[in-house]
């Protein structure tokens, strides 16, 4: 009896120093003491937030958006007295739809230009176009409008003239455009079947243009099977040649970027080739029959919809809901519930990128220093202050090189730094 007693005294003291030491020293490492209230901005789900120096992470709301919903809900009311009468019904019976389609926009990049205005692109599925944020009024201005135009990775020129960025195509392809400021000029400057994307000056050098480069591997009826290693490319604008900076078969080098000190930074994470397993083929063999079952199903769940304007389905059954547990980040899909129980927290934000995602910089001579990991994005601003996410929560980088935490959020994709 007093050995047992005497074991759960220990036990008991040896919980309270735990507590003490332990558990108090991890928590107080956990949440930083100290906060950075530097502004930024960042993408995410396809919605522009935007922190400014002091205040909160507000959602930006677009006029041009704001415009349409408008004329949409207008075309409705205009309409509305047409239905349940003979003008709703079209030659063979069918009911005539008078209402315009919801047609959500999305913000697809945003960055900063020189003199603190915000440029982003915004899209749906017909129209893209090109905007900025006046810094001190908040007034939005439309710089570019196109149909079928989808941009990505916008990046001014440090004099703020010229904006790079990523044109993508249906094929798959994308290749690198520039356009001057006020939208003028819009053309690509590179080609291939590739993805080449997230573009980024080079201080001091106006004409060239870093960026990370993707080939794609495409089957003989010409669909996209697979994706080659991300590297480091650059372009040469005065004689459109363009050669590698950085390349290996085993990594990812992602979002290249070019410090004021003239060191080259970007994310490199191992990768990961396409593979097409015995598990695989195993699983498809089995759910082939149910597969071509639900296929049936919707085929003629059509014909139903279209001639008797009746569902196979009750109509009181449960509505189909998208699935949101995975997302996609530098290309790459995460499975959200996954990572956050497995991947290692920064400064106790959960991260949803492994510790193998790494925020590198590379002087001049080769040398490289990891600044951070479990990095999804970073932006270098003018002044060399990094911004980046791990997908939770957005950190500072200072010149002391310390990260400090500056906004926790449930998804931060794309970050966007400015000067303080």
């Amino acid at each position: 009896m007093h050995v047992l007693i005497g074991l759960l005294i220990l036990a008991i003291l040896g919980y309270v120093v735990y507590k003490t030491f332990f558990a108090g020293s991890a928590g107080q490492s956990a949440v930083p003491a100290e906060r950075s209230d530097r502004p930024f901005a960042f993408v995410s789900n396809g919605l522009l937030f935007l922190r400014e120096r002091g205040a909160k992470v507000n959602l930006l709301q677009s006029a041009y958006v704001q415009e349409a919903m408008d004329r949409r809900e207008r075309s409705r009311e205009k309409h509305s007295w047409k239905k349940g009468t003979s003008f709703g019904i079209a030659a063979g019976g069918s009911l005539r739809n008078f209402e315009a389609p919801d047609k959500p926009a999305i913000v697809t990049s945003a960055a900063f230009e020189p003199g603190g205005h915000l440029l982003y692109f915004l899209k749906d599925d017909s129209v893209g176009g090109v905007f900025r944020r006046d810094a001190a009024s908040g007034n939005e201005t439309r710089v570019l409008l196109k149909q079928n135009l989808h941009l990505g990775d916008l990046r001014p020129s440090p004099d703020g003239t010229t904006v790079a960025a990523s044109s993508q195509q249906p094929d798959g392809v994308a290749n690198l455009t520039l356009m001057m400021n006020e939208g003028s000029n819009l053309r690509e400057v590179t080609g291939g079947d590739t993805v080449d994307s997230a573009p980024s000056w080079i201080p001091g050098v106006p004409n060239r243009l870093l960026f990370q480069s993707t080939g794609i591997a495409r089957s003989e009826q010409g669909y996209i099977v697979g994706m080659g290693p991300a590297s480091i490319q650059m372009l040469n604008m005065e004689s459109g040649s363009v050669a590698p900076v950085l390349e290996n078969a085993g990594y990812d080098f992602l979002k290249p970027r070019v410090c004021p000190a003239g060191n080259l930074h970007f994310i490199r994470r191992p990768f990961e080739p396409p593979r097409y397993r015995m598990e695989n083929i195993v699983l498809d063999t089995l759910l082939f029959p149910f597969r071509l079952l639900r296929a049936i199903f919707h085929y003629l769940n059509f014909f139903s919809m279209m001639y008797s304007r009746k569902p196979l389905t009750s109509a009181s059954g449960p509505a189909m809901q998208a699935d949101i547990k995975n997302i996609l980040l530098q290309g790459r899909r995460i499975d959200t519930e996954k990572a956050l129980r497995s991947e290692r927290p920064v400064q106790g934000v959960p991260s949803l990128v492994p510790s193998s995602w790494e925020l590198v910089s590379r002087n001049p001579q080769g040398d490289e220093r990891i600044l951070a990991t479990n990095v999804a994005s970073y932006d270098i601003s003018p002044d060399g202050t990094i911004v980046y996410s791990n997908g939770r929560g957005v950190f500072v980088i200072e010149k002391d090189g310390a990260p400090r935490l500056a906004a926790l959020e449930d998804f931060v994709g794309e970050v966007a730094a400015t000067a303080a």
